[in-house]
């Protein structure tokens, strides 16, 4: 089928509200190489929106899925419990940076995952509050839109959303707000708006995503971990895109050891492609929800378990994460040495990298430069996505996996794009 019939096909069958970046429709996929239907080969750099850290139809999570395949499908593991669900949790209570014995839970989607913290944060405190940081994305749910601090396009036209959630600024010195700033609008909320003592949680990203790759400065981690303790309110991490080795290690709250966090969600590449997310936490928070509580009919489907136990697999014999920091690296050196005067920074952790650009004449966030740039790189045959609060960041999110040559390819392209 021609790209163009398919344009058509799509306006007329889906609603105009599942926005479609491409227009043309995938075939084939492998490793870092997306095939069209017409043939056309292109090297992907958005990865599913951080799903294939281990890249297009890895054989080591192929293999496992196939073997799930020939036991069964689906029980819905609180009927009829198996194995691996079992052991994947075992896996990550030894992997996850929490304080003490940990516990783990499964569900589908990031979103999920996100709405169950916020559950267990609620049972565990007996609190209703919830505090998140401008930037920030959290799903696409009534609950985690609250917590999100984008408007558009998420948000518009879907409200009133779920209450006592308040957004507290996320550090950005680019955008002149500092550690102190972001920690005096916090006290703002506990003095304006609600009472510290009626926060259950705080998320925060530590690298956030939708919000532009801002990394957390660990003086504001620290002072957050130093805040829940103070008030006796949990500290959620969400490393649905951070997470699986993106930024040099399994979660980016491995950067931050002495402001380790109560529960941390996951999601995205924890599947190679296979819906899944969790959530990891302290045992004796994660245990207040009551029998019945947590679930859903597919969380922790066992083929997507098959497939995270693979990941963890390739994770470690790959060297995913050092190969993260080698890669991030290269790809950090070649924006920099383009010296386009449209950048106003470049940041990141591993290969969770983004540049952000600003129109060099007024000195103001250019969503066109971004657009620009990403439409080159795609009249290339290189996929990029942007992100940002104002559109005006590229963030890469290639797999880990992807052969030296290709990748290389990759940067000569982005060199001289960046050059103009």
């Amino acid at each position: 089928m021609s790209n163009n019939s398919f344009q058509q096909r799509r306006l007329d069958a889906t609603p105009r509200g599942v926005g479609v970046m491409c227009d043309f429709m995938v075939k084939k996929a492998e490793n870092a190489t997306i095939t069209d239907t017409e043939g056309r080969e292109y090297t992907d750099f958005a990865a599913g929106i951080a799903v294939l850290n281990t890249g297009h139809r890895h054989p080591k999570i192929i293999a496992a899925v196939q073997q799930q395949l020939e036991c069964f499908t689906h029980t819905a593991f609180q009927i009829l419990p198996y194995e691996n669900y079992l052991s994947l949790a075992e896996r990550l209570n030894d992997l996850v940076p929490i304080e003490g014995k940990a516990k783990t839970t499964f569900f589908t989607t990031g979103a999920e995952a996100v709405e169950n913290a916020v559950k267990i944060a609620r049972a565990a405190t007996g609190r209703p509050g919830v505090i998140t940081f401008t930037g920030a994305f959290h799903g696409r749910t009534l609950m985690t839109l609250a917590l999100t601090g984008k408007v558009a396009p998420y948000k518009t036209g879907f409200g009133p959303f779920p209450g006592s959630v308040f957004h507290a600024r996320y550090p950005n010195a680019l955008h002149g707000v500092s550690v102190e700033d972001s920690l005096s609008s916090l006290e703002d909320i506990f003095h304006c708006d609600i009472a510290p003592q009626q926060v259950a949680a705080i998320v925060f990203e530590p690298v956030q995503g939708e919000g532009g790759f801002n990394v957390a400065p660990p003086e504001f981690v620290s002072a957050l971990r130093r805040l829940c303790d103070q008030h006796g309110i949990l500290l959620v991490a969400d490393e649905i895109q951070s997470g699986f080795a993106r930024t040099g290690r399994l979660f980016a709250s491995e950067y931050y050891p002495d402001a380790k966090p109560d529960l941390i969600t996951m999601a995205k590449s924890m599947g190679g492609g296979f819906p899944i997310s969790g959530v990891s936490g302290r045992a004796e928070v994660m245990d207040s929800p009551t029998p019945g509580g947590l679930g859903g009919t597919y969380a922790g489907s066992p083929v997507a378990i098959a497939a995270a136990h693979a990941v963890l697999d390739v994770i470690a014999e790959e060297k995913l994460c050092e190969r993260a920091d080698m890669l991030g690296s290269q790809l950090i050196e070649t924006i920099q040495g383009a010296g386009n005067p449209a950048v106003a920074q470049v940041r990141g952790r591993g290969s969770m990298i983004a540049v952000e650009f600003n129109d060099p004449q007024t000195g103001k966030p250019s969503a066109d430069i971004a657009k620009d740039i990403q439409k080159r790189a795609m009249e290339q045959s290189l996929i990029l996505l942007t992100c940002g609060i104002h559109g005006n960041v590229i963030r890469f999110l290639y797999p880990l996996t992807i052969p030296d040559a290709q990748f290389s390819k990759s940067l000569n392209i982005l060199s001289e794009i960046f050059r103009g």
